[in-house]
């Protein structure tokens, strides 16, 4: 079992969303989160004072799935975060880990009968 976690523009979300949604995937959580890679934020101008905006809004997705799934998941998720459909700088990351442990709380089911 592997959690993956992706982070993703904001306007990304429906599309990335609709991706899984497409290849099988139905148990996602995401969150709005704030933070900066490279892109290491930008200045902007408001009521004519500058200022400089550090953290950028992004969406944190983490998806429960069983080991065999990473590989199109991954797939799924770059193609459709992409900026433009080729890519820019602050298009996101995806981080995947092992899960040692699943339960479902509602039945008890553990492990992959829980996912």
């Amino acid at each position: 079992m592997k959690m993956v976690t992706a982070i993703i523009k904001p306007f990304k979300l429906d599309e990335v969303r609709e991706a899984l949604h497409e290849i099988g995937i139905s148990g996602i959580t995401a969150t709005e989160v704030k933070g900066f890679g490279r892109q290491k934020g930008h200045t902007e101008l408001y009521r004519g004072a500058e200022y400089t905006v550090d953290f950028l809004p992004k969406v944190k997705l983490e998806i429960a799935i069983g080991a065999d799934q990473v590989d199109s998941v991954i797939g799924v998720i770059s193609t459709a975060a992409k900026s433009d459909g080729e890519g820019k700088i602050g298009d996101g990351k995806i981080f995947v880990n092992n899960l040692e442990k699943v339960v479902r709380v509602r039945t008890g089911e553990t492990d992959t009968d829980a996912l």
